[in-house]
């Protein structure tokens, strides 16, 4: 068994519930979607084929109990569910990051779900796959990217329908880099009242989307 690496590298968590903690990532190559707004587009293809007892011996390396796995999508690699797992049997706190246009339903229940719902603007919002959100507990998070007004209307409304914030620990809102300014997001949310939490993606403000940051 084998996976296509982009890359593997140490850092502090950008974003999502364990954000500033130092953190492994394991970037999977590969994405079914073009988001209009991805910022790691070089992960769509190249990379290198690695076994698993590969990927687990360079996690051995690394004084870290959290490991994020993320991508391009992740789950566009079958494999990837048996690497979950592997990691979560070495008792580490594993994230995944994945689009939510591929079935999340076989992802060990011991992973933390990091899952996003596209946004209009995002160009691929027809992909959601709206069935995942059945397999979706308190472990897990939701997150939208918001471009503009626009998008921030269908997630409220996203919000309300499907009761998002009795499914998941956090619904995260992140306003897309040179799209919208955080400030303005934050105070859609506080005039709202939304019991959301405004996600800044801090590898972004202290590396400014260097790769391998």
């Amino acid at each position: 068994m084998a996976l296509r690496i982009s890359e593997i590298f140490y850092s502090l968590q950008g974003e999502a519930r364990t954000v500033g903690v130092p953190t492994l990532f394991i970037r999977l190559t590969g994405c079914p979607l073009r988001c209009q707004y991805c910022d790691t587009d070089y992960a769509f293809s190249g990379g290198k084929l690695m076994s698993l007892d590969e990927i687990l011996s360079q996690v051995k390396r690394y004084n870290t109990a959290y490991i994020c796995v993320t991508g391009g999508e992740p789950l566009a690699q079958p494999e990837c569910l048996p690497l979950l797992t592997a990691l979560c049997d070495q008792g580490l706190h594993v994230s995944l990051e994945t689009s939510g246009a591929m079935d999340v339903a076989q992802v060990d229940p011991r992973v933390s779900k990091v899952m996003d719902l596209k946004t209009p603007a995002s160009q691929e919002a027809g992909r959601n796959r709206y069935e995942n959100l059945a397999y979706l507990t308190k472990h897990d998070q939701i997150k939208f990217v918001i471009c503009n007004r626009h998008d921030y209307d269908w997630a409220v409304t996203q919000l309300i329908q499907y009761q998002l914030v009795d499914k998941v620990s956090d619904v995260l809102f992140s306003p897309s880099k040179e799209q919208l300014e955080a400030r303005e997001l934050a105070d859609w949310i506080i005039a709202d009242q939304l019991a959301v939490r405004l996600q800044v993606q801090l590898h972004k403000i202290l590396w400014n989307d260097a790769q391998g940051r």
